[in-house]
């Protein structure tokens, strides 16, 4: 055993551990999740709060009703499909969003919605960005792709759920054409 300034022998294991729990997160792909439109149905929840009178004020900035991010319904098959690709363990996987400037409130209820639904599997892994074309990774799963530098991200774009700009379903139409595709 080769000792060195600062080594401890009772904390060998513990270097050992944390040594290949590293090496073993460093050959994972990097995936990241959006969530408005590919895990929350956000349209739905919008159109459900734009119509109380309270909120009439949001009229044409309906993502700005405060509390809209709070609970808003997964789309279906999303939170079993996230799970079997935890469960995977191909991947090193983030939420990676964006935060209504104009609604502040919106990153706090984005993080208990997460929290809600996926418990700590994404603890500390929420990103909130408009900037997608920053991030450094191997997949991007986003609705919007010329939204929020999603087209311009370096890793490979999967085109998710309804493209609202082309009126179009995407390559990626649902969770099961996703998982078909990564597992």
């Amino acid at each position: 055993m080769v000792r060195t300034q600062g080594f401890h022998p009772c904390n060998r294991s513990s270097i050992l551990r944390r040594a290949t729990k590293e090496e073993k997160n460093m050959t994972k792909k990097i995936l990241y999740i959006d969530m408005d439109g590919v895990l929350v149905d956000l349209n739905t929840q919008m159109k459900l709060m734009s119509g109380l009178p309270q909120n009439e004020k949001y009229k044409g900035s309906p993502d700005h009703i405060p509390g809209v991010f709070r609970d808003p319904l997964p789309y279906e098959n999303c939170i079993e499909a996230v799970n079997k690709l935890y469960d995977s363990d191909k991947y090193d996987m983030f939420i990676a969003t964006s935060a209504p400037w104009g609604n502040p409130q919106s990153a706090t209820d984005k993080r208990y919605w997460i929290e809600k639904h996926f418990g700590r599997m994404f603890h500390k892994k929420l990103i909130l960005t408009h900037r997608k074309d920053l991030l450094v990774g191997d997949y991007l799963i986003d609705d919007r792709p010329t939204m929020n530098g999603a087209g311009e991200f370096k890793g490979e774009l999967l085109d998710f759920g309804w493209n609202y700009m082309k009126k179009k379903w995407n390559k990626y139409y649902a969770w099961d054409t996703v998982l078909d595709y990564l597992l």
